[in-house]
């Protein structure tokens, strides 16, 4: 009996179907479930061909984000990341270095001095 070890642990995924990790089966199936729905509320009104297309495009954003990894984020981890850095905190930062060292020395002088 062989047992297969990934050299790295943390790029172990566990895979519940199909080889999918929940949260790749979870985005398939609600890709799925957008497609079939757009397809059959927009094949009568615009046709079957362009109701296929549209169902692709509908079901692709969710298919993606199941998928998707960038640095170790997840999609959406990555959007959040991203919501942060241009949004809540966007703005000019400024750089204020502390000598803790130098706050260090003067802590007597100042002592001293209020004795005087």
């Amino acid at each position: 009996m062989e047992i297969r070890i990934n050299r790295e642990v943390r790029n172990y995924h566990e895979s519940i179907f199909f080889g999918l990790s929940a949260r790749q089966f979870g985005c398939s199936l609600g890709a799925v479930a957008v497609a079939v729905g757009a397809y059959f509320l927009l094949k009568d009104p615009i046709g079957k061909e362009n109701a296929s297309w549209l169902c692709m495009l509908c079901a692709a954003p969710l298919a993606v984000a199941g998928f998707f990894q960038y640095n170790g984020l997840s999609f959406e981890r990555l959007l959040w990341a991203m919501f942060k850095t241009h949004i809540l905190y966007a703005g000019r930062r400024l750089y204020k270095s502390e000598n803790l060292y130098e706050q260090l020395l003067h802590i007597p002088e100042k002592k001293a001095r209020k004795r005087k």
